[in-house]
């Protein structure tokens, strides 16, 4: 299938590893030009550098997405080198949302950072690249929550992800009329570094195997097994695609199902 993304143009937040990464591979493999935006200067600059190896024409912008300075400065940048932003994907946020313990115990302003994070960072960078895409008559958000939202278990987790399906839903609505479309895609546990490094991590505290741990986080996909970035990935650009106008202000679970409850 076409995806008609040839010539689009798409920014990546939280684009130097993990799901960011593979998100920002797909868009490049779909013949779109791809700004990766991190805070590592060093991390995102390689991760691109990977990505004009392979042929595509990608770029890294540094910028700390709680900073309205910082996003506005990297979307000038890449508006300059590409001379627009069609497509933005709202990833640049901490893997996990917060220790899974009882409310009493927690940290607020380790709850402010997540928000400010993950919600008003998405907000700011959404903000920053709107303009142009009412302008144009086009364009497409994608912002990534997490599947915390459905289940107890970590407060900051469930909180800051329902935010970012409450605020997608918002900007769809006032959004969609001039043309620009904005979905979530809800991950669950997916297989990149960060979880490596975790189940590697555990195993050997444990004294089990690392197929024992990923199995036990694999117990409640119905799949059988952890969803790997390149798969959430292939979500996340057919929603940046022309073809996914009927798809508007959703959220799309992208985990390989998880066993239980119905969401309707």
């Amino acid at each position: 299938m076409d995806l008609k993304l040839d010539g689009k143009r798409a920014l990546v937040t939280g684009g130097s590893r993990g799901l960011g990464y593979a998100v920002a591979t797909e868009l490049a493999r779909e013949g779109a030009q791809v700004a990766l935006l991190a805070r590592d200067a060093d991390a995102v600059e390689t991760s691109a550098g990977r990505l004009r190896a392979a042929g595509y024409d990608a770029i890294g912008v540094v910028a700390d997405t709680t900073q309205d300075r910082q996003v506005e400065s990297a979307v000038a940048a890449v508006t300059h080198r590409f001379g627009g932003v069609d497509i933005l994907v709202n990833g640049a946020a901490k893997a996990a949302g917060g220790p899974a313990t009882g409310f009493l115990t927690l940290d607020d302003d380790d709850l402010r950072f997540e928000m400010e994070t993950k919600v008003l960072g998405y907000l700011r960078c959404a903000r920053a690249v709107a303009p142009q895409m009412i302008e144009r008559g086009w364009g497409r958000i994608i912002n990534i929550g997490g599947l915390a939202l459905r289940r107890t278990g970590s407060v900051f987790s469930s909180v800051r992800n329902v935010a970012v399906a409450a605020m997608t839903k918002n900007l769809a609505d006032e959004l969609g009329p001039v043309g620009v479309n904005v979905t979530v895609v809800h991950p669950w546990v997916t297989q990149t570094e960060g979880v490596q490094t975790m189940i590697r991590d555990g195993a050997a505290a444990r004294g089990v195997t690392e197929a024992e741990i990923a199995e036990e986080l694999a117990a409640g996909v119905s799949v059988g097994r952890l969803i790997q970035p390149s798969e959430v990935a292939h979500v996340v650009t057919f929603l940046a695609s022309p073809l996914s106008v009927a798809i508007n202000g959703e959220a799309v679970a992208a985990g390989g199902g998880l066993s239980g409850p119905i969401f309707y």
